[in-house]
């Protein structure tokens, strides 16, 4: 009896692990509109959401959903509290020291907004203005090194929108953003008519690194090379190309 119990004790306990296995968490942040946002009955969707499900299918894993505050998300990974991070995570040499990434997904450049009107010849042109910056992201690295190193008064915010609404409410004078991301989440909206991207793209390597990845902890090589090897396939199956041309008008993959 007892040797009975044992074996549907230890046949519960691989079929739990089995289960376990078949998740995939994955992190997201769903304030960055249109990769990651909720819909009115705050279900989870976007690029970024849309590109996971379609790679946990390629890797035969169900997709699990945990929502994270941008800048804890690598501490979130490293704590075990989700297996990757699919968020328009940039691939960058500090976020490397820390984590490791797949190949790229897709690779858009950030811009500077501000209002129309604004005179913007470079970073030293906007001295005093006031810029909002998701805190954590590649965005603030750059406003950092390039913008309020000659003046100009740079913000941190918890969430992309919240940048947002304090532009609207008159609290800041404008952001940089991935210029994807500030075209559909507000440029495109009523609250951004007053409000034009500036000066060129931004693809500077060392602070926007060569595009966006997803992020996972270090010495997970086989759990790389299978969404290396997905993300090629969506690419090469016509799967992609749905999903690009649901949310964009042009090839988000970029160069």
């Amino acid at each position: 009896m007892k040797k009975l119990l044992l074996a549907v004790a230890l046949g519960s306990v691989c079929a739990v692990s089995f289960a376990q296995g078949k998740d995939l968490k994955v992190a997201i942040d769903p304030t960055y509109e249109p990769f990651t946002f909720k819909t009115a009955d705050g279900k989870p969707t976007g690029f970024d959401v849309d590109i996971a499900s379609a790679l946990c299918e390629q890797i035969k894993r169900k997709c699990v959903f945990v929502e994270q505050v941008w800048d804890s998300m690598i501490p979130g990974l490293q704590a075990k509290k989700y297996d990757v991070i699919i968020s328009s995570m940039s691939i960058t040499a500090d976020r490397l020291k820390a984590i490791d990434f797949t190949d790229k997904y897709y690779n858009t450049p950030s811009r500077v907004v501000l209002k129309k009107g604004v005179s913007y010849t470079g970073p030293a042109s906007i001295k005093g203005k006031k810029i909002g910056v998701l805190k954590g992201s590649t965005q603030e690295k750059y406003a950092m090194g390039e913008l309020k190193t000659v003046g100009v008064d740079v913000v941190p915010y918890e969430a992309q929108d919240q940048v947002y609404l304090d532009i609207k409410a008159g609290r800041l004078d404008g952001t940089v953003a991935d210029f994807v991301e500030v075209t559909g989440g507000f440029l495109s909206k009523p609250e951004g008519k007053d409000y034009q991207l500036m000066g060129p793209e931004l693809y500077i390597e060392k602070y926007f690194g060569v595009g966006a990845g997803i992020g996972l902890r270090k010495n997970e090589a086989a759990l790389k090379g299978e969404l290396s090897a997905a993300i090629k396939t969506i690419r090469g199956n016509g799967v992609y190309k749905k999903i690009n041309d649901k949310y964009f008008k042009f090839d988000v993959y970029g160069k």
